[in-house]
C-alpha cells in the first residue's frame, strides 16, 4: 500500500466518522458503536512504522469502520439500507446488524491470520485455519459480553445498542454469522493474503519478478 492510499483512507475515515457523529439517532449508542474505531486507529497509527499491516488488512479495517459508523449513526435496527433489503425480500426485521456481525468475523480473520503468520511458527494450513476461526469466535463472544454488560448497566436505554429487535436467538445468530465470516474470509482471501505477505516481507524479490515479467 502506498503512503498516498494510507493517507486517503485515514483522512476519508476521519471525515466520515465526523459526519456519522452529526445528529445521530442516539449519542450514547453512537459512542458505543464507534468505540472500536477509537481504540483501533490509535493502535494502528502507533504501530504503523514498526509493524505495518498488508494493504488487504488496512482496506478491510476501513470497510469494517464504515459499517460501524453507519450503524452508530442510525442504530443498527434503523439503518435505511437494512429497511430497503427488508422490503425487497419481505423480511421480518432490519438485518443490517447481521452484516455487522458477519464483518465481525470476516475482517478479524485476516488480521488474526496476519498476526499469527508474522509472529508465530505457524504456516498456512489446517492449524492456522482452525486457530484463526477460534480467535474470531472468541472476539465475537467477548463482544456479546460487552452487550450483556451494557444491558445490565443501561437497562432499557441499551436496547438500541443491543439491536435484538425482539429476536430471542439474536446472540446465537451474531456468533454464528461471525463464524461464517471467519470461514469465508479465509477461504476466499487466504491465497491473496499469502501473496501480499510474501510481497510485503520480501519486496526486493517481488520487484525482480515483476521486472522479469
Amino acid at each position: 500500500m502506498t503512503k498516498k492510499e494510507q493517507m486517503f483512507l485515514l483522512a476519508s475515515g476521519a471525515v466520515l466518522l465526523t459526519l456519522s457523529g452529526v445528529a445521530p439517532y442516539d449519542r450514547g449508542t453512537w459512542l458505543l458503536e464507534i468505540a472500536p474505531i477509537l481504540i483501533a486507529v490509535p493502535v494502528l497509527l502507533a504501530t504503523a512504522k514498526r509493524f505495518p499491516l498488508t494493504a488487504l488488512a488496512y482496506r478491510l479495517i476501513f470497510f469494517h469502520a464504515l459499517i460501524l459508523m453507519l450503524g452508530g449513526h442510525y442504530t443498527y435496527a434503523r439503518v435505511p439500507l437494512g429497511f430497503w433489503i427488508q422490503d425487497l425480500f419481505d423480511l421480518s426485521r432490519n438485518h443490517y446488524d447481521r452484516l455487522g456481525h458477519l464483518a465481525q468475523g470476516f475482517v478479524p480473520a485476516i488480521i488474526a491470520r496476519e498476526l499469527l503468520l508474522r509472529t508465530s511458527p505457524l504456516v498456512p494450513g489446517k492449524w492456522l485455519f482452525f486457530l484463526v476461526t477460534c480467535a474470531c469466535l472468541a472476539i465475537s463472544a467477548c463482544y456479546e459480553f460487552i452487550e450483556w454488560w451494557a444491558a445490565l448497566l443501561g437497562g432499557a436505554a441499551a436496547t438500541d445498542f443491543l439491536g435484538t429487535q425482539g429476536d430471542p436467538w439474536d446472540t446465537q445468530w451474531d456468533m454464528f454469522l461471525a463464524f461464517i465470516g471467519a470461514l469465508t474470509a479465509q477461504m476466499i482471501l487466504g491465497r491473496r493474503h499469502d501473496r501480499e505477505l510474501r510481497a510485503f516481507e520480501h519486496p526486493a524479490e517481488e520487484i525482480s519478478q515483476k521486472e522479469c515479467i
